[in-house]
């Protein structure tokens, strides 16, 4: 009935509540759902699949890097999705974002550019130089 993307997990691993306000950088290998604020970057391990969600009562304010982002908050700061990026109907992005696959909901609003990543071997925005011998 549902497919299962591959690289993508699935699971959420910790919540960071709505009464909560983190104010530093998060760090998190898995799946990382914030309804709460943080100020500060939220950072996937790049070598593991990772899913972030923001829900619709969360507010980040600094940089995202994750495999699998769900926004349906607010963000301020720039976005990377490895794999894919889901925009809800109530996503608020001020920031450049890059992202190898998107799926954006009626009502999403984005304040920057937004750019497809093509390469494999891109992470973070940065391309992996290749050996020329």
């Amino acid at each position: 009935m549902f497919s299962k993307k591959p690289g993508v997990k699935n699971t959420i691993d910790s919540l960071i509540g709505v009464t909560t306000r983190i104010e530093g950088n998060v760090h998190f290998v898995g799946g990382l759902r914030i309804d709460g604020q943080v100020l500060g970057n939220v950072i996937a391990n790049p070598d593991e699949s990772s899913m972030l969600v923001i829900s619709e009562q969360a507010q980040v304010k600094g940089e995202i890097v994750a495999n699998h982002l769900v926004v349906n908050g607010t963000i301020e700061g720039p976005v990377f999705a490895g794999e894919l990026l889901e925009l809800q109907p109530k996503a608020r992005v001020s920031g450049n974002v890059r992202y190898k696959a998107l799926e954006m909901h009626h009502g999403a609003i984005v304040e920057g550019t937004l750019t497809h990543i093509e390469e494999e071997g891109e992470r973070h925005g940065l391309k992996l130089a290749a050996n020329n011998g």
